[in-house]
């Protein structure tokens, strides 16, 4: 159900849109049909005029293709140098987000948005890095071709028969200024024959395949019509934000008005050809009033299924509840700015015109901006009419409680008769009258009022005990009360029908809410589904599965209650819902014998599942006040679905992505770790067959070990990973720790010599020696390979109310600020960054996996207060209090 805003005052949504923008940098992006229109040629000269204006412009990235004449634009523009990224042992450049950010332009020309990045790279895409530099304050122009748009990748693969891989989510297009670079197919053609666009092999090829003129010129027609669309969207919300009245019809909105009747199938059809032939959006609406509340079962079903047609047609829907039809139907129009309004028209009597009027009439004259198309739509079933016109009398107790109203109020007034007078007593009358059109409606209120009117004379206007009258005065003083109960009965019967929609939106909005907050605590796949049948159960008081579609047929993975089977019969309903995409199994029109109702979940990718409902009485399984609540649930479903199916999928590309760069990593490191000690281990053994010497043994012995300590890190790091880490904590002194890891590492440490800030009163803890050697070996390895040739390593440990801290302090470049975190990945060592070195970018990870097994924390810093000023990464492990041996322990150990 939607709620209908005030047109007359501005949209909180519009605002808060307009609120998230303030302080970020502007995105403008050039869009083009296809290559060599003339993009990035037009980005750099818009570019120069802006720095003519003395507007601070930069390059990051402009991508020439070898084109000489933009090579000579990008010349007079200061350009940002680019970012090597070792890739597959080669150097790819980037743009530097570190470098334009510290630069912080007034505005930043950035080719290609939908770029791929190289692995190791901040952000997976170009657009993510064009988010940041936004987010920094800073504008950014870009370029853009249609293909790349995400919603349109499909429909230009159609007729292309090219996929493309790299897209940019429509999102982006939606907060940017849009300016089309546009030339006739023809003009491009010919540019790709001069060889402007590719060079001549790519060329004569690619005139075959993707630049044929129909595709060019169908291209052109997307890009046109994209753009169209995004400017409407930001000129309707400009609107709204700032609530401006009218219409502003610089593009088609079209909306069709529905009804339980049957010709509402072919308004929607109708709709749907008006929408096509004028490329606009529309949206199928029903108007919700108190009379929906005597529609019969029949009726719901037929608006039920009148909606869903109209979403299969690709329209949204909305359900506006509101006093009457033309009122809702009016503010729906004003708001969603639509152009022309779809409407029905059925033959009525002229007694039926003349008591209700014409809602079509009424429309005209209330939107007199907006285009009403009329369609015929035959007269109304009879039957349908007399048993809608019966049950909107009521019921007859409805009429003895408002008879039983008048009569108490009758022996109030013989009561006071004596105390007020006449005048007084016909205003009591008001009060029984209120209470039956408030409580059973406007038929039940006027049979009150004209009984309080009767009453009134029956037994206060003399002659008492007649109905007749002796004074003129009484005559008028009966009709003003007969009028005034009228009027009351129709505000109090309003006022009920208001109360009773408010009410029904209320219901139906807090059940959406509780669903979509259930749907969105879920975490996984598994969870998500059986909240699905939970809350769908809940809410409709049913039995409920979800059965997802496979080769082998539908597969059931939830169900409330616990369902461990289904039926054939139920299979092949669930099997024909997903094949056909429409309702199948009992109360559809499809395998009726089946006690299940399924319903798919669709979304623009397909149908991902079906939802099975049925009663456990084996009546109906759908009421038929139900149906549009059944429907906003099932959207929400698909929705939710859908999310966790592409969350999924993207887990699992990164997961993909990560084994790709670890392995690329792996084959890196074992390929430069292993092959320079091999060599000086060759190189040296060659020598000493020739001479034998002391200082190649050395030689041999040293790069051995190095190699040892490479296979030794690569074995840690697979039990790491394995969770296979045997533990003996003992007693240790972290004094002793110290000393025996710098041992070990003497050799490698020669040019850094290690000071040692320990305590001699720092408690004993409780650690595995054999894994806090490895990290210390790990740390000071670490620091010797990052520290500045001749300067001192520095080993301290500080004891706060909680926890010992030791760290490890090197003197060299330190850490790029924001990759605290990212240097305990594996195989991390920070391409492009001063702290660059050989190794294998294993012993930090080492050290986190081992810390973190005996229940340490690690973390790494920058300090500045190494000597001269220099800076310094420090390493501390965190140890607990509650691995800290006290005094008390100390004492039982001994």
């Amino acid at each position: 159900m939607n709620d209908v805003k005030d047109p007359d005052r501005p949209s909180p949504e519009a605002l808060l849109r307009a609120a998230a923008q303030e302080g970020r940098g502007r995105l403008k992006i050039f869009l083009g049909a296809a290559p060599g229109v003339g993009k990035t040629w037009e980005m750099l000269t818009q570019g120069h005029r802006r720095r003519e204006a003395d507007v601070d412009v930069v390059v990051g990235v402009v991508e020439s293709h070898g084109r000489r004449e933009t090579e000579a634009l990008v010349h007079g523009h200061e350009v940002i140098p680019r970012r090597d990224v070792s890739h597959h042992g080669h150097s790819l450049g980037e743009m530097d987000i570190d470098a334009i950010l510290a630069r912080h332009p007034a505005l930043v020309l950035v080719d290609e948005l939908a770029h791929t990045n190289a692995p190791g790279s901040r952000h997976p895409k170009r657009y993510q890095d064009v988010e940041e530099l936004l987010a920094a304050g800073i504008d950014v122009w870009s370029t853009l071709n249609i293909q790349h748009v995400e919603s349109l990748n499909d429909v230009v693969a159609s007729f292309t028969r090219v996929r493309v891989r790299e897209t940019v989510p429509d999102s982006v297009l939606e907060q940017a200024e849009i300016e089309v670079v546009d030339i006739p197919p023809d003009e491009l053609i010919e540019r790709l024959r001069d060889g402007k666009v590719y060079i001549p092999q790519e060329a004569t090829r690619a005139l075959g395949h993707f630049f044929s003129k129909s595709n060019l010129t169908a291209l052109r027609e997307l890009a046109l019509r994209r753009v169209a669309q995004a400017v409407d969207a930001q000129m309707l919300d400009h609107a709204r934000a700032h609530a401006l009245a009218g219409n502003f019809a610089a593009g088609e909105r079209i909306v069709v008005a529905v009804s339980e009747q049957g010709h509402a199938a072919g308004l929607v059809r109708a709709g749907k050809r008006m929408a096509d032939a004028l490329r606009a959006p529309w949206t199928a609406v029903h108007i919700e009033t108190r009379r929906d509340q005597l529609f019969s079962d029949g009726e719901r079903r037929q608006l039920a299924d009148t909606l869903a047609l109209a979403s299969r047609l690709g329209a949204s829907t909305a359900s506006i509840p509101a006093v009457d039809v033309v009122d809702g139907l009016s503010r729906y129009a004003r708001e969603a700015r639509a152009t022309q309004i779809v409407i029905g028209k059925a033959s009525r009597s002229w007694w039926f015109e003349m008591r209700h009027g014409s809602v079509v009439d009424r429309l005209v004259r209330t939107l007199g901006e907006v285009a009403v198309h009329v369609l015929p739509s035959g007269t109304p079933d009879k039957p349908l009419r007399a048993a809608r016109a019966r049950a909107g009398w009521g019921r007859p107790l409805d009429y003895l409680w408002s008879l039983l109203a008048v009569a108490g109020m009758t022996g109030t007034g013989l009561l006071l008769e004596q105390a007020i007078n006449l005048g007084n007593i016909a205003l009591l009358y008001l009060v029984p009258v209120m209470f039956a059109a408030a409580s059973f409606g406007l038929r039940a209120g006027l049979f009150a009022a004209l009984s309080a009117s009767l009453a009134y004379n029956f037994f206060f206007l003399p002659p008492v005990g007649t109905f007749s009258v002796s004074n003129p005065e009484n005559v008028v003083s009966i009709f003003v009360l007969l009028g005034v109960a009228i009027v009351t009965s129709q505000f109090a019967a309003r006022v009920r029908v208001q109360a009773d929609l408010a009410a029904s939106s209320a219901r139906q909005n807090a059940a959406l809410a509780s669903f979509s907050r259930q749907l969105t605590a879920s975490t996984t796949h598994k969870e998500l589904m059986q909240a699905i049948c939970a809350e769908v159960a809940r809410l409709l008081d049913v039995r409920s599965v979800l059965l997802l579609p496979s080769p082998g047929g539908p597969q059931l993975h939830a169900a409330f209650p616990p369902e461990d089977r289904m039926e054939q019969i139920e299979l092949a309903a669930a099997q024909w819902a997903i094949d056909h995409e429409q309702p199948a199994g009992r109360g559809s029109s499809t395998l009726t014998a089946s006690d299940w109702l399924f319903h798919p979940l669709r979304t623009s990718r397909g149908v991902l599942a079906v939802l099975g409902i049925a009663r456990g009485d084996a009546g109906d399984p759908l009421r038929s006040d139900n149906v549009p609540l059944l429907m906003s649930l099932l959207d929400q479903a698909a929705i939710a679905l859908d999310r966790m199916a592409l969350e999924e999928a993207n887990l699992k590309a990164q997961a993909i992505g990560e084994r790709d760069r670890l392995r690329s990593a792996l084959l890196s490191s074992v390929s430069h770790d292993l092959r320079t000690p091999l060599t000086t281990i060759v190189t040296a053994a060659q020598e000493m067959k020739r001479a034998p010497s002391a200082e190649l043994a050395e030689t041999i012995e040293s790069e051995a070990q190095r190699l040892a300590r490479f296979v030794a890190n690569l074995l840690d790091m697979a039990r790491v990973e394995a969770g296979a880490l045997p533990m003996k904590p003992e007693a240790i002194d972290l004094f002793d720790a110290v000393a025996s890891a710098a041992h070990d590492t003497r050799a490698a440490l020669t040019d850094h010599a290690i000071d040692l800030d320990i305590a001699p009163d720092i408690p004993l803890v409780r650690l595995d020696p054999v894994l806090l050697h490895h990290c210390l070996i790990n740390l000071l390895d670490n620091a010797g390979r990052y520290g500045d040739a001749g300067t001192p390593i520095l080993v301290r440990c500080r004891r706060s109310h909680d926890a010992l801290r030791l760290s490890v302090i090197d003197q060299g470049p330190g850490i790029p600020p924001g990759q605290e975190k990212r240097v305990f990945e594996t195989f991390t060592r920070l391409e492009g960054s001063d702290r660059a070195r050989h190794g294998t970018g294993l012993g930090l990870a080492i050290v986190k996996g081992f810390s973190e097994a005996m229940g340490l924390t690690v973390e790494a810093s920058n300090i500045e207060e190494a000597p001269e000023g220099k800076r310094g990464a420090c390493f501390t492990i965190r140890i607990p209090e509650t691995l800290i041996v006290t005094a008390i322990d100390q004492k039982d150990m001994t």
